[in-house]
């Protein structure tokens, strides 16, 4: 037998399992494509879109690489929902591709592969990241793409898969702050494991040298600007403990990080790394993080990059103990997961992904995600705001502000406004307010986004001129926090004065 023919089984079966990866990764993505352009842009959508506008090497809320990306899809789609949701789409498919990559490294066959990318697929957290375009989607791809090549490293010994590593690790400091925690478990891991003889490879050192060099561009605009970031953060960090947004860590883990059916396989993966001399690093970059957002009080989502991993691991670990069965429980116990498995994703699916745009599964869709409730009403919003400017005496029309108070308001008003040709929005919210209020100042201005007030607080001669609401009477944060609209003179205070006191966080 030739070499060619005796490797030619073993390629073969290499490209079929790739396709069977690439076939779940597809699947999903179709769905979210076939999807995406139901409702309306979300208002942390309507933030990037704006910031995408106005390019810099930081913004207050993220690091710059996610307006970055939208400019792009802003450049080839327009304001197309599906389009500007393209990327964010690509990014999953590439983490369940990836996750099923990560088994096969590990040792795993056709059914470990899959039975790892079909949890990463449906898990919770994924199918919503393709949902939307924000920082955590591309940050998720990031942790994985990190987890791939310590594997491969791992499995090598080739140090200088660390070039590859500390490029990740970089482009993840310019996409999302808590690439800081996964940093943490990977040095962790090092010191923790025998992997601490790359401390004194060249490769180690170039690959953090390369990360430090990617994100050096951001960490000179936050020197700039005072590290206002850090002050954003921990203002948001103070509110989410406050409102309570940071409980339910431990059921999150379950509930949204991974699929509910697959949570024996992730618990199977720590379990195994922790078990693996080898591949103990990455059970180290899984516990630390943990430890950390426990202790530091993070939302539950904050670790969700990390479970694909433990997924590729528990994914071996139980194919291992599958095919040691008979063939009659093996086959019962394969169809009892993989239809369990299905069957929760597509319930999540009928919450996550807006499946219809009418009756009762968009109503079943937005009574229990308030995401989507976010993704109401912006249109109607725009058209309101212009009907009051069209209302107003032509004196007042040439002179006139529109000065909102969050950040999706602002996003609406910039990124909708000039098909109604309405002005640039006044925001004092986070990147917004780095760009300064207009010259020449308004006369009049449409107020919106707080409360009566506040409104004759801030600004002189306040009357009620309109409400926000939607067609479709969805509560969300518009229609039932601040749905007032008002009309006022200029600020009591002088404008430099009044800008200061207008700055905020959200």
């Amino acid at each position: 037998m030739t070499a060619e023919e005796r490797f030619e089984p073993v390629d073969s079966r290499k490209r079929a399992d790739m396709w069977a990866l690439v076939g779940i990764a597809a699947i999903v993505a179709l769905a979210h494509i076939l999807t995406n352009g139901r409702y309306g842009f979300h208002r942390d959508e309507l933030q990037v879109l704006s910031d995408a506008r106005h390019l810099d090497w930081g913004f207050v809320p993220y690091p710059p690489l996610t307006p970055l990306v939208e400019r792009v899809g802003l450049s080839i789609f327009g304001l197309s929902l599906v389009g500007l949701r393209l990327f964010s789409v690509m990014a999953q498919a590439m983490v369940v591709v990836v996750a099923g990559l990560m088994a096969r490294e590990l040792g795993g066959g056709r059914i470990a592969q899959v039975a790892a990318a079909l949890s990463v697929a449906l898990s919770t957290l994924l199918l919503f990241e393709g949902t939307e375009f924000q920082y955590t989607t591309f940050d998720n791809l990031w942790w994985v793409l990190i987890a791939y090549f310590v594997i491969r490293l791992l499995k090598t010994e080739n140090p200088r898969w660390w070039l590859a590593i500390g490029a990740v690790i970089g482009i993840g400091f310019q996409t999302k702050y808590t690439m800081g925690f996964y940093l943490a478990g990977v040095m962790g891991g090092v010191l923790l494991t025998r992997a601490r003889r790359y401390l004194g490879s060249g490769w180690f050192w170039g690959g953090m040298l390369l990360g430090f060099l990617i994100c050096l561009p951001n960490l000179v605009w936050q020197v700039r600007h005072g590290f206002i970031s850090l002050h954003f953060l921990q203002h948001i960090h103070a509110r989410d403990v406050g409102e309570g947004r940071a409980n339910g860590f431990w059921r999150d883990q379950v509930w949204i990080c991974a699929n509910l059916v697959a949570t024996p396989l992730w618990i199977a993966g720590v379990i195994g790394y922790l078990r693996d001399r080898r591949y103990r690093m990455l059970a180290w970059m899984y516990l630390i993080p943990l430890a950390l957002f426990v202790v530091g009080k993070g939302r539950g989502y904050y670790l969700g990059g990390a479970y694909p991993m433990l997924m590729a691991m528990g994914a071996v670990a139980s194919e291992r103990w599958v095919t040691s069965l008979t063939k009659m429980p093996r086959r019962a116990v394969e169809a009892v997961f993989f239809t369990g498995l299905v069957g929760w994703g597509l319930v999540m699916s009928a919450v996550i992904l807006p499946v219809a745009s009418g009756g009762k599964l968009m109503k079943f869709a937005l009574e229990n995600n308030g995401d989507l409730r976010e993704e109401i009403g912006w249109d109607e919003l725009v058209k309101t705001v212009a009907g009051i400017r069209d209302s107003l005496p032509a004196e007042q029309r040439e002179s006139v502000g529109i000065a909102v108070r969050n950040y999706g308001e602002q996003g609406a008003i910039e990124i909708l406004g000039p098909a109604y040709h309405l002005p640039p929005p006044i925001s004092g919210v986070n990147s917004s307010w780095l760009r300064g209020y207009p010259t020449p100042l308004p006369s009049t201005l449409i107020v919106m986004g707080q409360s009566r007030k506040e409104a004759d607080r801030l600004f002189t001669a306040c009357r009620l001129a309109g409400h926000n609401g939607n067609s479709l009477g969805v509560k969300n944060e518009e229609s039932e926090d601040h749905p007032d609209i008002f009309v006022c003179g200029p600020p009591r205070l002088p404008w430099p004065e009044f800008w200061k006191e207008y700055q905020g966080f959200g």
